[in-house]
């Protein structure tokens, strides 16, 4: 992306240098990085990182105004739909793809959008850790809008843990230790000082919530939400049952509120018109199918990690969805092979976070994370056996 850069990166880059920040990365929490973690960070130019920043903004627009809650009133499942729900997600990540245009030049486009957290914490101990091992020239940061370790630190704690003592707030997940991003759980727990609770360790007294460690029972007064209701669903009966908690009236303060996740999320996409974000349209919505449809992509709304998602779309794919009003079909973008590494280029995708304090009118962009692919797919999963893929970071132009 910044050519003078990735040489100079490339060139000076060594297996040793590499194994080093690995060891280093996984020093804190030894064993709990169960994904592969890039060789490279990505660089990125005060004219990209404004492209991205601008289509971010314009979708903030439609997420501020008074009527967004209605035009996503149909987001959320009946079945999911959790009491308590607050103005605003407290947190959004937008992901981007870096593609190429039909005039050959570089451009985000919009891959998807989230109204809940990821690896907000891991980040930041990554951004430590990368800078120690390779050189990242200072005028180039991780943060955006000014942002360093501490104050992202503080606003981070301004928006999980309030005005409430630590031990009154909780991160919660489903089996917490089980998961592929309990780094970040960790991450978290060190940097807030919160604990990190399974959603069987909860108990319910009236409308009070309480959580068991150790023998001793804790009041819960916040709730750090990072449990994917798909993911809930896939459980054991008895986690399912103990799950059903959530849907209760309780007197507990969520950050953010689990609706958010449905309201901001390819719900919304249909909603949104940037040049950075592709045309996208409900299947139900659509009254004669695209003859094209090898320049689409088939999503479900409801699920994640990219389960579900259909590439190469055929007529018999759309033919087969019953639930058409749970699909949108995407225009498929290009993504772009920007990342010179020593064997083929690769792929990237961006995900700029957001956060929303109480009290402020919009959220602000914070940091980011990134994912380097060969594979048809960005993902973990869909790289595996390759050099210069995984978890990574991009280092902004300042």
């Amino acid at each position: 992306m910044v050519p003078a850069l990735r040489e100079k990166f490339n060139t000076e880059f060594t297996q040793k240098k590499y194994i080093s920040y690995l060891e280093d990365m996984n020093s804190l929490h030894p064993g709990d990085i169960e994904f592969r973690l890039a060789e490279t960070p990505i660089f990125i130019d005060k004219e990209f990182t404004q492209k991205m920043i601008a289509a971010c903004e314009s979708i903030v627009d439609v997420i501020v105004q008074p009527g967004f809650k209605t035009l996503t009133a149909n987001a959320v499942p009946k079945d999911l739909n959790v009491p308590g729900e607050n103005d605003h997600s407290h947190f959004i990540a937008f992901d981007f793809g870096i593609c190429e245009n039909e005039q050959g030049q570089l451009e985000p486009q919009l891959i998807e959008m989230q109204g809940f957290p990821t690896l907000f914490a891991y980040q930041v101990w990554d951004d430590e850790v990368t800078r120690r091992h390779f050189d990242i020239p200072s005028n180039y940061s991780s943060y955006l809008n000014g942002f360093e370790k501490d104050s992202y630190i503080q606003l981070l704690k301004e928006i999980i843990v309030a005005d409430h003592k630590p031990e009154n707030v909780i991160l919660l997940e489903v089996l917490p230790h089980k998961q592929k991003t309990r780094i970040d759980f960790y991450c978290t727990q060190d940097y807030l000082n919160i604990p990190v609770v399974c959603i069987t360790e909860l108990v319910k007294e009236g409308r009070k919530l309480f959580y068991v460690q150790n023998e001793k029972k804790t009041e819960v007064k916040r709730i750090y939400n990072r449990v994917i209701f798909d993911d809930l669903q896939q459980q054991t009966p008895e986690i399912q049952e103990k799950g059903k908690i959530l849907f209760e009236d309780l007197d507990v303060e969520w950050a953010p509120h689990p609706n958010w996740f449905y309201r901001i999320s390819k719900y919304t996409l249909p909603f949104i018109k940037h040049p950075y974000v592709p045309e996208t349209n409900f299947l139900n919505d659509i009254k004669n199918i695209p003859a094209d449809l090898e320049n689409y992509v088939l999503k479900p709304l409801f699920s994640f990690a990219g389960q579900g998602v259909v590439i190469d779309v055929k007529k018999e794919d759309i033919d087969a969805v019953k639930d058409r009003e749970n699909w949108i079909l995407q225009r498929k973008v290009k993504y772009a092979d920007v990342i010179k590494t020593p064997g083929e280029n690769a792929k990237a995708e961006i995900r700029i976070f957001y956060f929303w304090k109480d009290g402020e009118v919009r959220p602000v962009a914070t940091q980011n994370l990134a994912r380097i692919s060969k594979g048809k797919m960005i993902g973990v999963r869909y790289n595996k056996d390759r050099q210069w893929v995984g978890g990574s970071m991009v280092f902004f132009e300042k």
